[in-house]
């Protein structure tokens, strides 16, 4: 699939919230005619009407790609309307949380190929990155165009089994809730050393956002990045003795509050 066969069959944007929003945003910024693009979205954003998309309308007889944005709680009512495009001429790729293959492919066939990702928040600015597993029915070529698709948002990685949807979940699709709560917890844990509010929370936003950039970008481990900061017996050290405590620091902390966002990732899955 090329980009003209992209733009001559036209892709579906089922939903078109913050998500859907940002990948609209990147492929049109990549060269998809907008005219080429059907958004369904029962409440679109003015911003959506001033893009030259089609909204609303009725959609092409055998679109190229078909993405999934809606809300879980949404996909009874959404996903029959597609369900003529099952049977393998069209791509699904699903954004959604919670919903597993098997759920699309009930519907659509297991004859359809079909991509689940998880993106993340950061996708709104161009900063995410997002996992995906195809069904038995996507091919290698599938997953590089769901690839392509995506990286209008961010980094792509593919992964081995639907089953480790769930940890990617608790570390990079819930990531960014633990990075937000540290950088409140920081500027507070600042305040309560006699910084004025502003300041403090101004400190910790440009630490976390410096040193997450330095360690994307260094080819050092962040291990070694952190020894690198860490002078012995000095101020970093100190704070690390607590961080790292094996009982009650980060490490078991971490651990524990991914293991509990995957088991909940798990149970959604279930229904």
């Amino acid at each position: 699939m090329t980009q003209s066969d992209l733009a001559t069959r036209g892709l579906v944007l089922l939903g078109c919230g913050k998500m859907g929003s940002a990948m609209l945003t990147g492929w049109l910024e990549g060269g998809l005619p907008a005219a080429s693009v059907w958004v369904k979205d029962p409440h679109p954003s003015d911003w959506l009407k001033t893009t030259g998309v089609r909204i609303n309308e009725d959609l092409p007889q055998s679109p190229a790609i078909v993405l999934i944005a809606v809300k879980p709680q949404m996909m009874g009512e959404a996903l029959p309307a597609l369900q003529n495009y099952g049977g393998g001429q069209t791509l699904f790729v699903s954004v959604a949380a919670g919903t597993s293959l098997t759920t699309f492919e009930e519907i659509f066939g297991s004859q359809t190929p079909i991509v689940r990702s998880m993106p993340n928040t950061p996708a709104a600015i161009g900063k995410g990155i997002t996992a995906i597993v195809g069904n038995a029915a996507s091919t290698a070529a599938h997953l590089d165009h769901a690839e392509a698709l995506l990286q209008a948002v961010g980094q792509v990685v593919r992964l081995d089994d639907e089953g480790q949807i769930d940890a990617v979940t608790g570390v990079s699709g819930s990531g960014p809730a633990y990075v937000f709560h540290l950088i409140e917890t920081l500027a507070a844990a600042g305040t309560a050393q006699g910084l004025p509010e502003a300041l403090a929370l101004k400190l910790a936003k440009a630490t976390v956002a410096g040193a997450g950039a330095l360690a994307e970008t260094s080819e050092e481990s962040p291990s070694q990045l952190r020894v690198n900061v860490t002078s012995p017996n000095g101020t970093t050290q100190a704070a690390l003795e607590v961080l790292m405590d094996e009982g009650t620091g980060f490490p078991p902390l971490l651990n524990r509050a991914v293991a509990a966002a995957t088991e909940r990732s798990k149970e959604l899955s279930r229904g």
